[in-house]
């Protein structure tokens, strides 16, 4: 038996393999940081050997509340994920699977390689009425890819994968793009018509490459620094906050997964300076529209809202909304599964990330009019 994780994303440390019952492993931390949760890796030489898997350090990793309730995604081919019996056994994760093929991958949710984003955006940028450029580069020296489509006069920005680990977004960008440059779809010409996108699918290439969780190669993590970005330590925010003063921003959204909470939500920018009965209603709104466009969104449950004047405003949402006066919002999506519509097989899964995704252009459509 051989376990890797020295591939894109890759993230495992192998403590002792010898026993394929009692097979140790820890994840690594974030270049230059003490976040650690996401792993991703390998298994080989292992067709129908029952496999326990105990990764020792799960309580010492960013959100060990977060491992209760949370089950691995195991593949043998990379493209169907399903989720495989995972516990927490004293303190450690433990995963227990048995592979009818040689060769199976473990990680904490379906993985979205860097060869898939090139992959998905050099499709993209073929599409009719759409715009590619690059804003700049990371620090690894990868390209910030920007995508711009629409020619009406209203603004809106949507960026993913700040954390790297959190790739429920990217699936997610892959349902709301595809939708978006559908010539046939009228909700997405109504939408194309009447605003301007300018969409970051990736914004932390390097990390998700290193199998980070939260940070960029610098170990900064990047929803922390919007009030202050520098080229040195955080290109990717600054290049892209840049982008927007030059072009203002009417709405921003950001696409994000939590750790611990098993639904989709929202998290808008409550307790910012400016925050006003207006900027109330249009959140209010946009909320509602998206349960309507899509029952897998709710609004119930979610994070604590921010008393008055106590937003933290180095994060996208709360320094979007500030700096351009727009509605901005985090839209967060769960590791686990969506506890309002559980699946026993797949979990919440990138299917369900893509068809969210794509629901998503009602209520950015139905909204329009509130922003002006």
């Amino acid at each position: 038996m051989r376990i890797t994780s020295q591939f894109d994303s890759g993230n495992i440390e192998v403590v002792d393999a010898t026993d394929p019952d009692n097979v140790q492993l820890a994840i690594r931390k974030d270049a230059q940081s003490e976040h650690a949760q996401w792993f991703h890796f390998r298994a080989s030489g292992v067709r129908d050997i029952p496999l326990t898997l105990r990764i020792i350090n799960a309580q010492s990793c960013s959100y060990p509340k977060a491992w209760e309730g949370s089950r691995a995604v195991v593949s043998t081919d990379r493209k169907t994920w399903t989720r495989a019996d995972t516990k927490v056994v004293n303190g450690e994760l433990q995963i227990r699977h048995t592979s009818s093929s040689d060769a199976v991958y473990f990680a904490y949710f379906a993985p979205y390689s860097y060869d898939r984003h090139q992959d998905f955006v050099a499709e993209m940028a073929g599409c009719a009425g759409v715009a590619h450029d690059v804003l700049g580069v990371t620090l690894d020296g990868r390209d910030m890819d920007r995508l711009q489509v629409g020619t009406g006069p209203t603004v809106l920005w949507v960026i993913g994968r700040q954390h790297p680990g959190e790739t429920m977004a990217s699936w997610w960008m892959e349902g709301f793009l595809r939708r978006l440059t559908d010539a046939a779809d009228p909700i997405a010409r109504a939408l194309r018509e009447r605003a301007r996108l300018h969409i970051v699918p990736h914004m932390n290439p390097d990390g998700g490459f290193r199998g980070h969780l939260r940070t960029n190669a610098l170990g900064v993590n990047l929803n922390r620094v919007w009030d202050a970005p520098t080229m040195s330590e955080s290109p990717e925010v600054k290049l892209v906050r840049d982008a927007m003063d030059q072009s203002g921003v009417d709405l921003g959204l950001d696409v994000h997964g939590d750790e611990e909470l098993p639904y989709n939500f929202i998290a808008g920018p409550d307790g910012i300076p400016s925050f006003s009965p207006a900027l109330q209603a249009k959140l209010d709104a946009f909320l509602a529209l998206y349960e309507r466009a899509n029952p897998d969104f709710q609004s119930l449950h979610g994070y604590p809202v921010a008393a008055p004047g106590q937003a933290n405003m180095s994060m996208f949402t709360n320094q979007v909304a500030e700096r351009y006066g727009a509605l901005a919002m985090t839209l967060e999506m769960p590791f686990k599964d969506n506890a309002n519509a559980p699946d026993a097989v797949f979990g919440w899964s990138p299917e369900r990330c893509a068809r969210l995704g794509a629901s998503t252009l009602h209520p950015l459509l139905e909204i329009l009019p509130n922003l002006q």
